[in-house]
């Protein structure tokens, strides 16, 4: 099975690749970007049955930082 993991800097965290992308759209002349947050996708090919426990377990242990992260689990 496949699952899709997407980790997100939380609200209110400083965003500086996306600050860096929002400067770099407006000097290429791109304008009416006003926000870009930037966050990561993970892709998992896991045995049939894994459970979303144990997903949730891998994204709290090591996938995300939850402290400043947070992360959404897409079944494929």
């Amino acid at each position: 099975m496949k699952v899709r993991v997407h980790v997100m800097l939380k609200a209110g965290v400083l965003d500086p690749q996306g600050e860096a992308v929002r400067h770099a759209l407006g000097a290429l002349g791109f304008e009416g970007v006003s926000s870009v947050r930037q966050g990561k996708v993970i892709e998992l090919e896991l045995a049939d049955g894994t459970s979303d426990e144990t997903i949730g377990d891998m994204c709290e242990r090591l996938l995300a930082n939850t402290v400043i992260e947070s992360y959404r689990i897409e079944h494929l």
